[in-house]
């Protein structure tokens, strides 16, 4: 049975002990390698990665679901995973996600709010031992996809040259030595929603990179794309004015947080081009607007190491 019927048949058994006597269907919200997720009712299911590694994921749900993280990660509805075929599988409230056809009501300030949250959270309550952040292993990921996917690209040499330029601990070949907080590892406008549906507050969602590493990394991607030009100043500023207030990091909370923002801001714009070159390869077409900015900011950081962290983009 392909990965998502299973997945609905067992997000209906978990809603309904009869499943073959329900008419509400389920619907599937995303299927990529990396995770697979459908919807039953008030119930989402996610099947996660093939390889996942059912300790780290234990964990990251008892994160999840820990008193201290209320109000900041959305709380599992089962503590622990399922097998199902080779994944694992865990269950989740629905919530309203991010409306993306109306950017302008994109939830910046309570964003950065829950991140700060997050960063400031005591790591004594938590279980100890909690995995790293896997931002930098996402990254590589993507080099990896480009590597497989488009190696002869005209657009994959800046982006290869960009990535050498960033320390081993940034392309995970060594550990980061000041991991010090607890990190979402994979921020972007995707992983909010609104718990209860539409009318609870805004939560984080997907736990699958959470664990111990550098806050500046879940600032990066919205730091990046302002520094390329994909983020007007306006957001940038509305989110980073709402990291401060909450009281987030003191790196980032100061009045130039670039020299904290700088290697995962670069980082986040190589394994976004990554992605988009691999992706227009995949498709058999031309890159886009968007992901020729980031290409070319690639582009640029190599030619112009100071380039990405400029002072028009503090």
């Amino acid at each position: 049975m392909p990965i998502v019927s299973a997945l609905q048949a067992t997000a209906r058994g978990s809603v309904h002990r009869d499943p073959g006597s329900c008419v509400c269907g389920a619907g599937t919200l995303a299927d990529r390698p990396d995770g697979t997720v459908v919807r039953h009712g008030d119930t989402v299911a996610k099947a996660h990665a093939p390889g996942t590694d059912p300790a780290d994921l234990r964990l990251r749900l008892t994160v999840a679901a820990h008193p201290a993280l209320a109000g900041v990660l959305l709380p599992p509805l089962r503590g622990a995973a399922a097998p199902l075929h080779d994944r694992l599988v865990t269950f989740w409230p629905h919530g309203t996600p991010v409306d993306p056809d109306h950017p302008e009501h994109a939830p910046w300030e309570a964003a950065a709010t829950l991140l700060a949250r997050l960063h400031t959270t005591p790591l004594r309550p938590l279980p100890q031992a909690l995995p790293p952040m896997r931002g930098p292993a996402k990254a590589a990921r993507a080099l990896a996809r480009l590597g497989a996917t488009a190696p002869g690209h005209p657009a994959a040499r800046p982006v290869r040259d960009a990535w050498r330029t960033l320390p081993p601990w940034a392309r995970a070949e060594a550990p980061y030595e000041h991991a010090r907080a607890l990190c979402h590892g994979d921020l972007h406008l995707g992983q909010l929603v609104r718990h209860p549906a539409r009318s609870g507050p805004w939560l984080l969602i997907d736990v699958d990179d959470l664990g111990i590493g550098d806050p500046a990394w879940d600032l990066a991607r919205p730091a990046a794309w302002f520094a390329c030009g994909l983020l007007p100043t306006e957001d940038w500023t509305r989110f980073l004015t709402a990291y401060r207030q909450a009281g987030g990091a003191p790196e980032l909370a100061a009045p130039d947080p670039w020299p904290a923002l700088d290697v995962p801001a670069r980082a986040l714009t190589v394994q976004t081009a990554a992605l988009a070159v691999s992706k227009a390869t995949e498709a058999g077409r031309p890159l886009d607007e968007v992901e020729v900015a980031v290409v070319d900011a690639c582009d640029r950081m190599v030619r112009v190491p100071t380039e990405l962290g400029s002072e028009s983009a503090k």
